[in-house]
């Protein structure tokens, strides 16, 4: 009951949020416009019902996965998107009309309301083709104690696939073809495999059968796995061959490999314990699996070599890129020191809420041993 009443809380906050940012956007759209009575009427009726999209489609999200229900979160998911860029768009017209009244300029103000907008939507239209452009990146990381037969050998991380209902088995497959063309010797997915709506997870893990590697290919489970219940999609990614791992370790060809669920490292005290009873071998080289890069200071107070991450998704696009790298800092993306360990963090292969990246790019990470 509780749980229940803090997600009608969050609804309500978000859709008086929504509603907020619309009127403003109705208001600056017809500051100085000349529509007719009835254009302006049509305005307040799309904008009213482009205010609600996002979150009735979410509900329905997590409880259908129809066609219909899929189609309507998608065109939503895309809209909340523009919406970000159409605050800033208005913010930028606002400030542009302040400066222009302290100086006694005379601007035509919905003109310029509508280059923004115009300049807003096709940023954000530019966003939904990069998010579905995903490249591979590739990195060196000089490993000490790195048992000899590592070196020159490869491993691909993947992140943050989100599959539900903009990413699914589709993706997946086409996600499995790339990384098994670079042909690693060790693949990784650290995480957030899938979305958190309602899905067939086992239909939609299909593609994973066929993604194989030499020493194996291992999965832990981030926050959107571990939202409630976790064992459907634990289940699929195992029955699809998958190595799952949860507070263990196991070896491959020396190297240690350790995986720890997000459910386990959202304290200090609670991953400092999962990485104690596993028991991390100083001496030796050793890869963390973990999918959020928050507390690296834990891990490497542990004696890890390595750890690997995602969650981040570099913000996806401003300015919620602006606020992760606030809070994540050096951390946020790419490869990082925190005293002897290094810390690499992707910025995911899909993404979550609206399908739109600038200023980050989806990818799959090659990593070459040394």
């Amino acid at each position: 009951m509780h749980r229940a009443r803090r997600i009608a809380r969050f609804v309500v906050i978000v859709q008086t949020v929504l509603f907020l940012a619309h009127f403003l956007f109705y208001q600056t759209w017809t500051f100085s416009a000349q529509d007719s009575p009835r254009e302006t009427l049509w305005i307040k009726v799309v904008l009213g019902l482009l205010s609600v999209s996002f979150v009735a489609a979410s509900l329905l999200a997590f409880r259908y996965t129809n066609a219909a229900v899929r189609g309507l979160y998608k065109l939503a998911s895309v809209w909340i998107g523009l919406v970000s860029f159409l605050f800033l768009a208005t913010l930028a017209a606002w400030i542009v009309f302040g400066i222009a009244q302290l100086s006694g300029a005379a601007l035509p103000f919905h003109r310029i309301v509508e280059a923004l907008y115009s300049a807003a939507v096709l940023a954000g239209l530019y966003g939904v083709f990069n998010a579905n452009w995903t490249r591979i990146t590739r990195t060196t990381v000089k490993l000490a104690n790195l048992p000899e037969v590592w070196r020159g050998r490869t491993a691909a991380l993947i992140s943050d696939v989100h599959l539900g209902h903009v990413r699914n088995g589709s993706f997946l497959r086409r996600m499995v073809a790339k990384i098994l063309k670079e042909e690693p010797d060790l693949i990784f997915i650290a995480g957030d495999l899938f979305d958190g709506t309602a899905i067939d997870a086992g239909r939609a893990t299909e593609p994973l059968k066929k993604l194989t590697a030499p020493h194996g290919v291992y999965f832990v489970a981030g926050n959107h796995e571990q939202f409630a219940d976790d064992s459907k999609y634990l289940r699929a990614v195992a029955d699809a061959g998958v190595r799952v791992l949860d507070n263990e370790k196991v070896e491959a060809d020396g190297l240690q490999i350790i995986g720890v669920p997000y459910r386990n490292a959202t304290q200090d005290g609670h991953l400092a314990s999962a990485l104690q009873r596993i028991g991390v071998d100083r001496e030796r080289a050793s890869i963390l699996l973990l999918h959020a890069p928050d507390r690296p200071h834990i891990a490497e107070a542990a004696g890890v070599s390595l750890q690997l991450s995602g969650h981040t998704h570099l913000g996806q696009f401003i300015p919620w890129s602006w606020m992760a790298q606030r809070i994540y800092r050096k951390f946020v993306y790419g490869l990082s020191w925190i005293g002897k360990m290094q810390v690499f963090t992707s910025s995911g292969a899909g993404t979550w809420g609206p399908p739109l990246r600038l200023g980050s790019n989806p990818e799959i990470v090659m990593l070459e041993f040394q």
